[in-house]
Protein backbone atom coordinates (compact mmCIF):
# COMPACT_ATOMS: atom_id res chain seq x y z
CA UNK A 1 0.00 0.00 0.00
CA UNK A 2 1.25 3.62 -0.79
CA UNK A 3 0.83 6.60 1.11
CA UNK A 4 -1.86 8.12 -0.92
CA UNK A 5 -3.90 5.22 -0.13
CA UNK A 6 -3.08 5.33 3.54
CA UNK A 7 -4.40 9.16 3.44
CA UNK A 8 -7.29 8.73 1.16
CA UNK A 9 -10.60 9.66 2.76
CA UNK A 10 -13.25 7.13 3.88
CA UNK A 11 -15.72 8.12 2.09
CA UNK A 12 -15.96 9.77 -1.36
CA UNK A 13 -15.90 13.60 -0.98
CA UNK A 14 -18.73 15.48 -2.19
CA UNK A 15 -18.41 18.72 -5.18
CA UNK A 16 -18.15 21.29 -2.25
CA UNK A 17 -17.03 20.02 0.76
CA UNK A 18 -13.91 18.15 1.82
CA UNK A 19 -13.35 15.20 4.19
CA UNK A 20 -10.48 15.97 6.65
CA UNK A 21 -8.11 13.06 6.48
CA UNK A 22 -5.62 13.41 9.14
CA UNK A 23 -2.63 11.55 9.96
CA UNK A 24 -2.31 13.11 13.85
CA UNK A 25 -6.25 13.47 14.57
CA UNK A 26 -4.62 16.10 17.35
CA UNK A 27 -3.89 18.50 14.91
CA UNK A 28 -5.31 20.24 11.59
CA UNK A 29 -2.49 20.97 9.84
CA UNK A 30 -2.74 18.58 7.25
CA UNK A 31 -5.81 17.91 5.46
CA UNK A 32 -7.33 16.79 1.99
CA UNK A 33 -7.75 20.02 -0.03
CA UNK A 34 -9.03 20.50 -3.91
CA UNK A 35 -6.04 22.06 -5.37
CA UNK A 36 -3.98 23.24 -9.00
CA UNK A 37 -0.93 21.22 -9.51
CA UNK A 38 1.89 22.28 -11.52
CA UNK A 39 2.52 18.80 -13.08
CA UNK A 40 5.12 19.13 -15.94
CA UNK A 41 4.69 14.68 -15.40
CA UNK A 42 1.73 12.91 -14.61
CA UNK A 43 3.70 9.89 -12.37
CA UNK A 44 4.88 11.73 -9.56
CA UNK A 45 3.10 11.09 -6.25
CA UNK A 46 4.17 14.50 -4.31
CA UNK A 47 4.59 17.55 -4.71
CA UNK A 48 6.71 20.73 -3.19
CA UNK A 49 4.15 23.46 -1.81
CA UNK A 50 5.40 26.06 -4.93
CA UNK A 51 3.78 23.63 -6.89
CA UNK A 52 0.41 23.61 -5.37
CA UNK A 53 -2.60 26.21 -5.44
CA UNK A 54 -5.21 24.97 -2.62
CA UNK A 55 -8.08 26.27 -3.91
CA UNK A 56 -11.52 26.61 -2.19
CA UNK A 57 -13.74 24.04 -4.08
CA UNK A 58 -13.78 21.07 -6.53
CA UNK A 59 -15.84 23.59 -9.32
CA UNK A 60 -12.74 26.31 -9.03
CA UNK A 61 -9.63 23.85 -9.16
CA UNK A 62 -11.02 22.62 -12.53
CA UNK A 63 -11.89 26.25 -13.66
CA UNK A 64 -8.40 27.00 -13.37
CA UNK A 65 -6.75 24.24 -14.92
CA UNK A 66 -4.27 25.29 -17.86
CA UNK A 67 -2.96 22.12 -19.59
CA UNK A 68 -0.63 24.74 -21.38
CA UNK A 69 0.84 25.94 -18.39
CA UNK A 70 0.57 21.96 -16.93
CA UNK A 71 -1.62 23.01 -14.16
CA UNK A 72 -3.99 20.24 -13.36
CA UNK A 73 -6.75 19.92 -10.64
CA UNK A 74 -6.20 17.44 -8.14
CA UNK A 75 -7.30 15.98 -4.49
CA UNK A 76 -4.30 16.92 -2.47
CA UNK A 77 -2.95 15.71 0.93
CA UNK A 78 -0.86 18.14 3.21
CA UNK A 79 0.96 20.54 3.96
CA UNK A 80 3.22 17.31 5.39
CA UNK A 81 6.75 18.18 6.52
CA UNK A 82 9.76 16.04 4.55
CA UNK A 83 12.96 14.46 6.38
CA UNK A 84 14.45 17.42 4.66
CA UNK A 85 12.46 20.37 5.67
CA UNK A 86 10.11 20.73 2.86
CA UNK A 87 6.30 20.67 3.05
CA UNK A 88 5.02 18.86 0.37
CA UNK A 89 1.68 17.72 -0.55
CA UNK A 90 0.77 14.04 -1.17
CA UNK A 91 -1.56 13.53 -4.60
CA UNK A 92 -4.67 12.09 -3.42
CA UNK A 93 -6.39 11.68 -7.04
CA UNK A 94 -6.53 13.69 -10.33
CA UNK A 95 -9.84 15.21 -11.01
CA UNK A 96 -9.47 15.51 -14.86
Amino acid sequence: MNIPDLLRAEQPLGPTTMKSSLIDPDTDLAHECYALVYAPTPNRKRFPENCVEVKASEEEARTGADPAKRLVPAVVFGPSRSSEGFRLFYLVRWLD
